[in-house]
């Protein structure tokens, strides 16, 4: 497997962000990304997909669109749309329709901040998504670092010290989050999970006073995506930009927070009489499976089966463990940083069936 780090939620310019297309690339350059997503809000800007470069080094930047319905107060259900290369922002009052499309156009569909809590003293909505019975497919954005912050501004001062010590904000997916997920799963559905930065480089000024919340590339090297391909990303953007999608539908992402330390490296896979799979696949097994999971460095592992911790490892760097159940499985992964312990790592399932 070869892997790439992307974030799949930034906006420009062209709606309510502070930085040109070109600028985005350089910030995700500077951070080590391979590739970026631009999802404007209900903007599809063709034509400025490709590889962007910059002192030798190179990302692939693609044109995506976070789309929901602007007469709605508040605007609940955004959807970031990736790869269908149409503008769909038509269908935002519709999400059933919505998705549809997306998937009638070959794209994908990710519903974005799940949840994503209002903030009354900065007169902040609450942007969850609420419509739960979207038929899929699709993933969902697990873990959006700029939602996580709006939930850290319940006073001025609660606000200034996230804003000014950006590392103390991001510690993991809301709860409530995890929860929606994991009853998804447990349902039958297949979700893969993505994180994304929501980047939006914002501009406060108050007199003399000037600070950009949260810059793009501080953003673009804390919360990603890490996309699992059968072959390296080749240079030529079309090529590439089939590999990161055809991994991305497939459920072989994992979210990984890398100011404490880089998630590059993790893998889960599991073994059964049937064959052998990794993150997104199916395995049917007679009698169980052996799940095994390896780590950059170690740190506290927990695996879970629908919202349940079926074993947890306080500090490991490989884990072997025999399941014979049915379900989704997925991984979390938990390092100290900053005085607490945060969530480091998130795969996406492996999903086990009986034969």
């Amino acid at each position: 497997m070869y892997e790439a780090v992307a974030n799949l939620h930034t906006h420009t310019v062209y709606s309510d962000g502070e930085a040109t297309h070109d600028e985005v690339a350089a910030a995700a350059i500077r951070a080590g990304l391979d590739a970026v997503w631009i999802t404007d809000h209900n903007v599809y800007a063709q034509g400025l997909d490709g590889y962007r470069y910059l002192e030798g080094r190179r990302v692939l930047m693609l044109v995506g669109e976070e789309i929901h319905d602007q007469i709605r107060v508040p605007q609940k259900n955004h959807m970031l749309v990736l790869e269908a290369r149409r503008e769909l922002a038509t269908l935002a009052s519709h999400p059933q329709r919505l998705l549809d499309a997306v998937r009638q156009a070959g794209g994908l569909a990710f519903l974005a901040h799940i949840v994503d809590p209002d903030a009354p003293l900065f007169r902040e909505a609450d942007l969850s998504w609420v419509d739960r019975d979207l038929k899929g497919p699709y993933g969902i954005e697990i873990w959006n670092t700029m939602s996580e912050f709006k939930g850290h501004l319940t006073s001025i001062p609660s606000a200034l010290w996230h804003a000014y010590l950006p590392d103390f904000s991001p510690v993991g997916p809301y709860p409530e989050a995890l929860v929606r997920w994991d009853a998804l799963l447990e349902a039958g559905n297949q979700v893969p999970a993505i994180g994304g930065a929501d980047a939006h480089g914002l501009d406060i000024r108050l007199g003399p006073l000037r600070l950009i919340i949260f810059p793009y590339e501080f953003l673009f090297r804390a919360v990603n995506t890490h996309i699992l391909m059968e072959e390296p990303l080749s240079g030529d953007a079309e090529v590439d930009r089939g590999r990161l999608s055809d991994a991305l539908r497939r459920g072989r992402s994992f979210v990984g927070y890398s100011r404490p330390a880089s998630p590059r490296g993790f893998q889960f896979t599991a073994n059964s009489d049937r064959g052998e799979a990794t993150l997104g696949d199916t395995l049917a097994c007679r009698i169980g499976a052996t799940l095994q999971i390896h780590l950059p460095r170690p740190a506290e592992i927990r695996l879970i089966r629908h919202g349940s911790v079926i074993h947890r490892w306080p500090a490991a760097e490989n884990a072997v463990h025999m399941v014979t159940e049915p379900g989704a499985y997925r991984v979390e992964a938990l390092l100290p940083f900053r005085g607490r312990l945060r969530h480091w790592i998130l795969s996406s399932p492996i999903y086990l069936v009986a034969d």
